[in-house]
């Protein structure tokens, strides 16, 4: 059983799946879900946590894969997708769908306060620090500090927040 904050905003056009293995979806209070927003469980079994006052646009993607911690204050602009998974591909002889996953890189956390543009891609295994800035159209993964500014192909820090 997902916990929705009576206190957030969901749009009646979001789309936000319950788990068959008992994982969750946790929305605090003041949080906006816009439509188009579509929360899937698949590829682990982590929960999906957003902290209050967050901020989702139409047409973010998040699977719950390894797990997925999004901080107080995040604004997440349209068409991102968080993907804390991973499909399992090495042995040629058997199709990537019998693979299933590889093993988890940690999930995805996001600190408070950051903002991530349209477009972006988080991948398993990423922590954005506190204030952390994201340009549109990134694809990240690892670890960043907080109040970096990071965009580019591939991503890199830009400049810190003042």
């Amino acid at each position: 059983m997902n916990e929705i904050s009576a206190l957030a905003k969901v749009s009646p056009l979001a789309d936000i799946e319950s788990s068959v293995r008992g994982n969750m979806v946790r929305v605090a209070d003041h949080v906006t879900v816009d439509s188009f927003v579509k929360i899937k469980f698949a590829g682990g079994g982590g929960d999906v946590e957003i902290g209050a006052h967050a901020y989702l646009n139409s047409g973010v993607v998040i699977y719950s894969g390894n797990g997925v911690k999004i901080g107080r204050g995040v604004l997440i602009a349209a068409n991102t997708t968080l993907a804390p998974t991973n499909h399992e591909y090495r042995e040629k002889a058997r199709s990537i769908i019998d693979q299933r996953f590889m093993p988890s890189r940690g999930g995805i956390d996001i600190g408070d306060d950051c903002w991530i543009g349209a477009n972006c891609v988080l991948l398993d295994g990423t922590r954005l620090g506190m204030g952390t800035v994201v340009g549109a159209g990134t694809v990240i993964k690892g670890h960043w500090p907080d109040y970096a500014v990071i965009a580019g192909s591939p991503a890199r820090i830009i400049k810190y927040r003042e």
